[in-house]
């Protein structure tokens, strides 16, 4: 449909654009006189933003819809890598990446998961895994583009480039966007159904918990891997190019989810993905840097995160109708952001104290910590979602 290619551009384009830290890292910290931790909490202050946006942002999603919404959040990430681009001390540095995050809670993930919900409605879960096959790229494609970019314009320019992308790409597909479609406006429609059960506060706690930990693995690795598999000693080239392939294999992983069509649900898709990634952290701990492992890890950690992304975004749908599902995704991106936020800083912070050890034994734990959530989660889905699975 439409709007899946409207938001697989998009997406991969706002996801790719604000990966510049993970190429650029190194040549921002020296030019603007920080350290590098310092430099990745800049993507920090951007999920942090994002966050306390979100639930503010329910509102103008349930009148609005979700297309006008993101228009002007996609007006507004311009003018925030501009700002970007002039950064000469930390204060502006960090002044740019709160404008994106104010921008990216309209525009990134959950405002496309809002909008594919109100276009789709039960159908949800296989139009996200179709949307996140594509933009699962993001970094595979943008990481090598930002590098041939900065390599040629520097990172300043390379900010320049992604803002005209914004108001040149993004801003017309939004307009050309179809419109949302109303549950129960279709005309001759049958009476509304008496709403679903009450979910209970505890499990949505559990939801909140599972999506909120595999957030932190997820993003933090994603933001800190070429450090990390540099850690493990390789060279920059090879580390490139181990990191480049891990968006292929994430895309993978989401295809086989989609090809599963209604077979089932989020949370199956996140307990047999979930096992993997502590697979991935012990392996790559335990080599000793071996290049095989590397290989073999990012193997693992690509398949196992590239479905969890999808688990993330579609538990909801397991107990929440569509009226419900935009003020949960909502309440949900708040912590979900916060964790994303707090993770590449901590992780990069523990690889540069610990080693590569550090940073993996917290995301093993954490890990761990899902894929049993997930088991608890299990058990308490709702009548209908456990018989659809079934």
């Amino acid at each position: 449909m439409g709007v899946l290619l409207v938001l697989a551009i998009t997406q991969l384009v706002g996801w790719g654009t604000i990966g510049l830290p993970a190429i650029v890292g190194r040549d921002l910290a020296a030019d603007l006189g920080m350290s590098l931790p310092a430099v990745f909490a800049g993507t920090s202050v951007l999920y942090i933003s994002m966050g306390l946006c979100a639930p503010w942002l329910a509102k103008s999603f349930a009148l609005h819809g979700a297309r006008k919404v993101m228009m002007v959040g996609t007006v507004v990430t311009a003018p925030g890598f501009v700002l970007l681009s002039l950064a000469r001390e930390p204060m502006l540095y960090f002044a740019a990446w709160i404008v994106l995050g104010i921008a990216g809670s309209a525009t990134l993930s959950t405002g496309a998961y809002i909008m594919l919900n109100e276009i789709a409605g039960r159908q949800a879960k296989n139009a996200i895994g179709a949307l996140m096959l594509v933009t699962g790229l993001s970094n595979s494609i943008f990481w090598p583009t930002t590098s041939f970019l900065s390599s040629h314009l520097g990172w300043r320019g390379t900010c320049l480039v992604y803002a005209a992308m914004m108001l040149v790409v993004g801003l017309p597909l939004y307009a050309l966007a179809p419109r949302r479609k109303i549950a129960g406006d279709d005309g001759g429609a049958p009476a509304k159904a008496a709403p679903p059960p009450a979910i209970p506060r505890s499990t949505f706690g559990l939801v909140v918990a599972a999506i909120t930990l595999n957030a932190f693995v997820n993003f933090g690795i994603s933001a800190i891997l070429i450090e990390l598999l540099r850690a493990e000693g390789l060279p920059p080239a090879q580390a490139l190019l181990f990191g480049s392939m891990l968006g292929v294999i994430q895309v993978s992983a989401r295809g086989l989810d989609l090809l599963g069509g209604g077979r089932w649900d989020g949370i199956t898709t996140g307990l047999v993905a979930g096992t993997a990634l502590p697979l991935a952290m012990l392996l790559l701990m335990l080599s000793e840097g071996a290049t095989w492992a590397v290989a073999a890890f990012i193997l693992l950690y690509g398949a196992g995160s590239g479905a969890m992304a999808v688990a993330r975004a579609t538990i909801p749908l397991v107990f929440y109708d569509q009226a419900e599902f935009a003020k949960a995704m909502s309440m949900i991106a708040l912590p979900l952001n916060l964790a994303s936020a707090i993770s590449p800083p901590l992780l990069v912070g523990l690889l540069t104290e610990f080693g590569s050890r550090g940073a993996l034994g917290l995301t093993l734990v954490f890990s761990c910590a899902t894929v049993l959530i997930l088991v608890l989660l299990g058990r308490r889905r709702p009548q209908v979602a456990a018989a659809a699975v079934t």
